[in-house]
């Protein structure tokens, strides 16, 4: 049996609170705003240190697990349970405060937008740097250089400085590096979310041959639970720094997850989510409870019929009217699959509820006779249209979840569940045409 090629041993990273890190080269000669800097910041810290000095933050605690060759990992988690810190570790941009990691193999990794790159050279240059990174020679790098150009789409934009390259640009370029570059193990994060939808399906094709056909190690993170299940043999799901599952079941770790996904910086009791200390606040809206109703507004008890009349309510504090504030939900399969999203602005703009500032009560309607039988999770979203989220997709956001029990509608001969995602009940008649 071959050796693995990712071996973590009772890994741990510690932080200290309040302090920058003092692991970085000193400037040979600082300039005034430099030094004038730096003594304030001492200045803070000799008067901050008997209160900060003890505290500490362990990112992640007690780490092991193992990678095979040509294995497919996906890690899972809330934002800041510590993926990113295992990624930087793992890809030696950061030294782990306790255990031990051992790699078998170069290691080509896409971390955050414009890592590894050099704002001054140009795209061409930046691949020959990443290439003699990986300890590539000049003759193996230009044998794929066609390709990384014809994967990446900017061949106008080759000889410019990537300091003008536009954030899709940067990870178009990037990705096809690290893919391109024949790594042994290929470490992946939620960067490619950046991406256009088409490009982001290009990329799951290429991590899929990289790994099939290739043999080679990818360990990959993303918030998207249908592209970890169809990618990966086995999940990690991490939370608050420690490993909590691992299992070849990619399903029941990705079910795990969701389960737990609710409990955020509120309280949660499953129809019904307060925001019960303030701190899911912004300048545009502050929710304070979302819970599921029938049409007359009256809370829900679960589970409920597939033929019931479902509203989701957010009720909320509206705190600034911009015409661009988009507010929604997204509704998951105990797959983790996205069903379906909806926003309040999806309709025509005169059909469009009325927004007020102050407290009011937004509510979403959830299709009647069209899930299956089976638990949903319903988050909450919301942007500033093509400029911004305030709520994004996949990050542990506000949520509820919806119990359907008793099969399809109120057919005597539906009464369990039915196979497929959805299980609508839709018109039938006796048509008697011309």
């Amino acid at each position: 049996m071959s050796d693995p090629a990712i071996r973590v041993t009772n890994l741990g990273k510690k932080y200290q609170l309040g302090r920058k890190s003092h692991e970085v080269a000193l400037v040979a000669h600082p300039s005034l705003r430099e030094t004038l800097t730096h003594g304030v910041q001492r200045l803070f810290d000799r008067r901050g240190a008997g209160r900060r000095s003890g505290e500490e933050f362990w990112a992640l605690r007690d780490i092991n697990f193992e990678v095979g060759q040509g294995e497919v990992i996906g890690i899972i988690g809330r934002n800041g349970a510590g993926k990113s810190t295992l990624l930087k570790i793992l890809s030696r941009i950061t030294e782990p405060t306790t255990g031990k990691v051992q790699i078998k193999g170069r290691v080509a990794s896409l971390l955050e937008v414009g890592t590894g790159f050099h704002q001054e050279l140009s795209g061409r240059e930046n691949i020959y740097l990443n290439g003699a990174i990986l300890g590539m020679s000049r003759g193996e790098i230009a044998r794929k250089l066609e390709q990384i150009i014809d994967f990446a789409e900017i061949e106008k934009f080759l000889d410019t400085p990537v300091k003008r390259y536009s954030s899709g640009m940067y990870v178009r370029l990037a990705f096809a590096i690290a893919a391109h570059l024949e790594p042994e193990i290929l470490v992946i994060d939620e960067v490619l979310s950046v991406g256009d939808a088409e490009f982001q399906k290009k990329c799951l094709g290429k991590m899929n041959d990289v790994s099939q056909r290739e043999g080679r190690t990818v360990i990959f993170v993303s918030h998207q639970m249908m592209a970890v299940e169809r990618l990966c043999s086995r999940a990690l799901l991490i939370e608050q720094g420690t490993l909590r599952m691992e299992n070849r079941d990619v399903g029941s770790v990705i079910r795990s997850y969701l389960s737990g996904a609710q409990k955020n910086n509120a309280l949660s009791s499953g129809s019904e989510w307060r925001n019960t200390d303030g701190k899911l606040d912004n300048p545009w809206f502050q929710p304070h409870r979302l819970f599921l109703a029938d049409g007359a507004g009256a809370p829900l008890s679960m589970p409920v019929g597939n033929e019931a009349e479902i509203w989701l309510h957010i009720e909320a504090d509206f705190k600034t009217l911009d015409s661009a504030l988009t507010v929604g939900y997204d509704i998951y399969a105990e797959s983790g699959e996205l069903l379906y999203r909806s926003y309040q602005t999806d309709a025509r703009e005169e059909e469009w509820p009325r927004l007020r500032l102050g407290r009011a009560v937004l509510r979403g309607r959830i299709p009647p006779r069209l899930l299956n039988e089976g638990t949903y999770r319903i988050d909450l979203i919301a942007a500033l249209y093509f400029r911004q989220w305030i709520f994004e997709p996949g990050t542990a956001n506000p949520s509820v979840f919806l119990e359907v029990h008793g099969g399809v509608g109120a057919s005597p001969y539906r009464n369990v569940k039915r196979v497929g995602l959805i299980a609508p009940v839709v018109p039938w008649e006796l048509w008697e045409g011309k």
